[in-house]
């Protein structure tokens, strides 16, 4: 068919339908037909419309229209699987996808997800939840999933384009005393005081301390080597495995102090045998987080400290006090188990009191550095005198 200029058309065909205005077809890089997702009113608009497409085709530019028709909850969910993640984060991304992402776009196909749609959700989630974080960290998922369908060529930019909005500002996490730490060990018991010491002074997480065994400890080193992690998932299964990172297996050197709190866990309570489990309870089963946590609550309580502070604050708090001693950020890096700078600037803060040690520290400095021998005037006085 020949457009309206006499010109042979060499790509896709344009007819005219009953209604006056003008289909246009094409074949796709597959060679299929295609009409247009809409009609024309002019035979000049289709064959615009056309050499555009061609374009497309040419540069390799060109996108299956059909390939976006994809279910959403169908292509998370495969794309969760295929990531052979930690019994941990698998966890974690169902939960996020069940509970926030696939209500709201679990029932449309890929190529319907807007970016208008994605500001609508994550603004609804923010008013309906209140949690920042939580939404933060669902953003960034649902991101994820989307840019591999962008890479899988299914849709053609990824609609999540909010910028920061996967970014977590988590508020500063509390520090305990000295004194709240001792107060904290006592009231759980000799059996799991250990547990308190180490969570500060370690600083181990506590999924590493109830994958720790007797070869792990070196009392007359006063070391711990962290080899394996055991998060406990919500289901109460032990998830045996490795660490958060490959930083998390390290070797910590533990404050002379620790000696006999070490030495007493080991004789007491540990199981036999160099891979018996450090900590165990009272009927000799492996570390749950939930019945700990029952005595963990009623520890916080008498002690006085605010409900929000968790096990997982010990670790902020002695590594609060080991920068306050002087340590580098590669020595928090090294001792916290992190692979990032800026997973160990989280405990790099200056509070309130660190402030005050650091202008106490620079008050001696000037105070010395004016300190003269009594028969030499200081710059002052020679001023005042000239």
């Amino acid at each position: 068919m020949a457009n309206k200029k006499g010109r042979r058309r060499t790509f896709g065909a344009v007819r005219k339908l009953p209604s006056g205005r003008y289909q246009a077809r094409y074949p796709g890089a597959d060679d299929v037909m295609r009409p247009a997702p809409e009609t024309f009113e002019t035979a000049r608009d289709a064959d615009d419309w056309l050499a555009e497409k061609q374009t497309e085709i040419r540069r390799g530019d060109w996108q299956d229209p059909d390939a976006g028709a994809v279910n959403v909850e169908e292509y998370a969910l495969r794309w969760v699987k295929e990531r052979r993640l930690s019994d941990t984060t698998d966890e974690l991304y169902r939960r996020l996808l069940r509970l926030h992402i696939l209500p709201a776009f679990g029932d449309l196909d890929l190529d319907q997800i807007t970016a208008p749609r994605v500001r609508s959700w994550r603004s609804e989630r923010l008013d309906t939840t209140g949690a920042e974080t939580t939404v933060a960290k669902s953003y960034r998922l649902f991101k994820a999933i989307l840019e591999t369908a962008v890479e899988d060529e299914l849709i053609r930019r990824n609609p999540c384009r909010i910028r920061g909005a996967g970014k977590e500002s988590a508020a500063e996490r509390p520090v305990a005393s000295v004194d709240q730490v001792d107060a904290l060990a006592n009231p759980l018991g000799l059996r799991w005081r250990l547990m308190v010491y180490l969570g500060a002074y370690g600083p181990l997480r506590p999924e590493e301390q109830a994958e720790l065994r007797r070869k792990d400890v070196d009392l007359d080193n006063l070391t711990v080597r962290v080899r394996q992690a055991a998060p406990e998932l919500t289901s109460g299964k032990r998830a045996e495995g490795p660490t958060k990172s490959e930083a998390g297996k390290r070797l910590v050197v533990l404050p002379a102090f620790l000696y006999i709190e070490l030495r007493r866990h080991l004789d007491w309570y540990a199981e036999r045998g160099p891979d018996g489990l450090l900590f165990v309870g009272e009927k000799g089963k492996p570390f749950r987080r939930s019945t700990f946590g029952r005595k963990w609550r009623k520890a916080r309580a008498k002690v006085g400290l605010p409900e929000g502070f968790r096990f997982y604050d010990l670790r902020h708090t002695g590594h609060t006090l080991t920068t306050r001693s002087g340590a580098t950020l590669k020595d928090t890096m090294v001792r916290a188990g992190q692979s990032t700078e800026r997973a160990a600037l989280i405990y790099q803060h200056s509070d309130l009191e660190r402030q005050k040690e650091v202008a106490a520290g620079l008050d001696q400095l000037v105070r010395g550095q004016r300190k003269k021998p009594d028969d030499q005037a200081s710059g002052t006085d020679l001023a005042r005198d000239a």
